[in-house]
C-alpha cells in the first residue's frame, strides 16, 4: 500500500470522517486487519478560518504548503486536501512537493462524468460555489453546475462557518438544507452536489428528493483506491 498524506482540521469533524471512511475501505477490499497508512496534518480551525474569510489567501497557502512539505518528508507519497474550501490553494500546495495531490474537483467529476450527470446543484462555501477552483473541473467534464438563490448561498455558508465547523447540527439548519434540495429538484437539476465536507451531517445522502453526491465519501473512496493501487 502507499501511503497518503492528509491536510485536515479544517474543520476536524470532517478529518474524523476521512480517516474512518478511508480505513473502513481499506479493511473492505482487502480483509482481515488491514488498515490505511495514513499520515494527518490536522491544522488549527481558528488560525485558518479568519485568514480565509479575511481574504488573506497567501497566508492560508503558506500554512497549507508548510504542513504538505512536512507530509512528504514523514514518508506521505500522495496528498488530500480534506476540504473543498481548501482546494482554493490547491495549486501552491501542488507546486510545493513532489507528490501527487489526489483533487477533489478530478474525483467528483469523473463521478458525474460517470453517471451521465449534466446538470447539478452545487452547494458549499462562498468561496467554493462562486470561483472555479473546484468548479471548472468538474464542468470540464460536461457537467453544468447550478448554485442556490443568493439568499440561500449566504445562510449555507453562514450554517458552514458558524455552526457545522463546530460540530453543531441543528434542526432549522437540516430543514433549511432539505428545502434548498427540493428546489434544486424543482428546478430540473439531476442531482446536487454537497461540496463542503461537513454539509453531510445535515443530509442522508439516500433519501433524498434526488442524488446526492457527497465530496467526502467520494474523495475518501478515491483515497482507497489510490493507497492500494
Amino acid at each position: 500500500m502507499r501511503k497518503l498524506g492528509l491536510i485536515g482540521g479544517t474543520s476536524w469533524h470532517s478529518t474524523a470522517m476521512y480517516y474512518e471512511q478511508i480505513n473502513k475501505g481499506v479493511a473492505k477490499k482487502l480483509g482481515g486487519f488491514a488498515s490505511a497508512p495514513l499520515v494527518i496534518e490536522s491544522l488549527n480551525l481558528a488560525d485558518v478560518a479568519p485568514l480565509q474569510l479575511g481574504g488573506r489567501w497567501d497566508e492560508v497557502a503558506e500554512i497549507f504548503t508548510a504542513a504538505a512539505k512536512r507530509l512528504e518528508t514523514s514518508g506521505a507519497e500522495g496528498l488530500i486536501i480534506c476540504s473543498n474550501t481548501g482546494h482554493k490553494v490547491a495549486a501552491e500546495v501542488t507546486a510545493a512537493v513532489g507528490i501527487p495531490l489526489l483533487h477533489m474537483g478530478d474525483v467528483v467529476g469523473e463521478r458525474l462524468a460517470a453517471d451521465g450527470v449534466k446538470r447539478a446543484g452545487f452547494l458549499g462555501t462562498r468561496f467554493t460555489v462562486s470561483e472555479p477552483f473546484i468548479r471548472e473541473r468538474i464542468e470540464g467534464r460536461g457537467v453544468a453546475l447550478a448554485t442556490p438563490a443568493p439568499a440561500t448561498a449566504q445562510e449555507i455558508d453562514r450554517i458552514i462557518f458558524e455552526e457545522l465547523a463546530k460540530g453543531e447540527v441543528t434542526r432549522n439548519s437540516q430543514r433549511r438544507l432539505k428545502t434548498c434540495l427540493t428546489e434544486m429538484g424543482q428546478a430540473r437539476q439531476q442531482a446536487v452536489v454537497l461540496a463542503c465536507t461537513e454539509l453531510v451531517l445535515l443530509v442522508d445522502p439516500v433519501a433524498n428528493v434526488l442524488p446526492v453526491y457527497d465530496t467526502t465519501a467520494l474523495h475518501a473512496k478515491a483515497a482507497v483506491e489510490w493507497i492500494t493501487a
